[in-house]
């Protein structure tokens, strides 16, 4: 599992607004300053989170994002997926994103990549994002 820089973005964002929880609405201009993210690249993030429904928006004059949820019900995991897919090393030991991929000839390199995924995944899934505020 490597991150991209959306998933990266996605989280730094999504941590911006957990910490301004229940506030306002945060204007893109305001989180992008806030973080060093490019403004327009943010605004793809924003409305694919919003889409997912992790994120609400407000119209019109103070208006903005806010959270959908509360920030203990969304893992990292869950923003993770959205953006880069699999948390294995390899597809073919993925549960959610399985492909066959030329390392399952060998059963107990398998075993162990599919030991990475459980750690890496467990993980990720026990930490949400009040976790990390």
């Amino acid at each position: 599992m490597k991150l991209t820089s959306k998933s990266e973005y996605a989280l730094l964002a999504l941590v911006y607004l957990a910490r301004q929880a229940g506030k306002r609405a945060i204007p893109v201009h305001t989180i992008a300053a806030a973080q060093k993210i490019p403004e327009k690249f943010l605004e793809q993030i924003l409305l694919a989170l919003k889409r997912a429904r992790f994120l609400r928006s407000v119209k019109g004059q103070g208006g903005g994002f806010l959270l959908a949820r509360d920030p203990a019900s969304i893992s990292l995991a869950d923003i993770i997926r959205l953006f880069d897919g699999a948390l294995a090393p390899t597809e073919s030991v993925s549960r959610y994103f399985y492909e066959s991929t030329p390392i399952e000839k060998e059963k107990r390199l398998l075993a162990v990549f599919r030991d990475i995924r459980d750690l890496v995944a467990k993980r990720m899934e026990q930490t949400s994002l009040a976790d990390v505020v």
